[in-house]
């Protein structure tokens, strides 16, 4: 049975929407929010505002690429040029396959930054803010602060290839 256009038209709408929203935070948070906190903000203010940046967007980050997992399979079952797993029989089946890795790589490096790396960053930034001075917690809070940087900036280039694998399987 096919999807309906209506059913299909409000799919897209969200998977655009949730795609807006992961990107958007992913490009605000690693390229302006976090290197502007990091350089006017000492380590207990630093903490806080990550702690409570990482409150309101995890939810929302989570939201979103669950979001982004269903409205695609709603996708990928409505598509005429699916033709199964892992078939990649042409252009546009290589390009989807491609993006459904790099999604999972994307999901599990998000899984990494919300349940490993921010957190050891905002307990060693409250560690730095109670110690200051600390040769080893200055060195292991820079160290984890570079670290998220990387992290952050990868995440957002995955998430701006996928976007380029997308339009890659529209005109396929």
């Amino acid at each position: 049975m096919a999807t309906p256009n209506w059913v299909l038209t409000i799919v897209y709408w969200l998977h655009m929407l949730a795609t807006v929203i992961w990107i958007g935070s992913l490009a605000i948070l690693s390229l302006l929010v976090l290197p502007a906190a990091s350089q006017v903000l000492d380590g207990d203010r630093y903490a806080a505002l990550l702690g409570r940046i990482q409150k309101r967007l995890d939810p929302l980050a989570w939201f979103c690429l669950i979001l982004l997992l269903t409205t695609g399979m709603v996708q990928l079952g409505a598509s005429p040029n699916y033709r199964g797993f892992l078939s990649i029989e042409d252009r546009w089946a290589t390009a989807i396959l491609i993006k459904h890795i790099l999604f999972l790589v994307l999901i599990l490096v998000s899984a990494y930054m919300t349940w490993i790396l921010l957190p050891s960053l905002h307990r060693l930034a409250l560690r730095k803010a109670h110690q200051p001075g600390d040769a080893k917690t200055e060195a292991g809070a820079d160290a984890l602060k570079k670290r998220e940087t990387i992290i952050l900036r990868f995440n957002l280039i995955l998430g701006v290839i996928i976007l380029a694998l997308t339009a890659v399987a529209r005109t396929s």
